[in-house]
């Protein structure tokens, strides 16, 4: 009878032991990042793949750049807005007024006045 193991002989997780039973690794090369406070991230890239000119500090979060002198600037912290402020973007005073009317109506019409 079975024992109510499927996979007898391995383990979750379970690897190859020796690299040569792994294959061949990709050829990579590392590009360094810098950040305006001055860290530095090196990722590995494939040597075929071109890296990209940004990546975020592992560190701090800020986007980092390829030139150790010129790094990119912080990006600016907007400050909350409510629903209400995305809305009154979106909408004039005239559409408000509008919308208000309308709404009015519906509630005046189901209250039979």
């Amino acid at each position: 009878m079975a024992s109510g193991n499927a996979i007898r002989g391995s383990r979750v997780g379970s690897a190859p032991m020796r690299w040569s039973e792994r294959g061949d690794e990709a050829p990579r090369r590392s590009v360094t990042y810098w950040c305006a406070q001055g860290h530095a991230t090196a990722p590995a890239f494939a040597s075929e793949v071109v890296p990209p000119p940004r990546w975020d500090c592992q560190r701090c979060g800020l986007p980092a750049g390829q030139d150790e002198n010129n790094p990119p600037t912080p990006p600016r912290a907007e400050p909350y807005k409510s629903h209400l402020a995305y809305v009154k973007e979106r909408r004039s005073d005239a559409d408000a007024a509008a919308i208000l009317a309308e709404a009015l109506d519906r509630v005046r019409q189901r209250r039979g006045r």
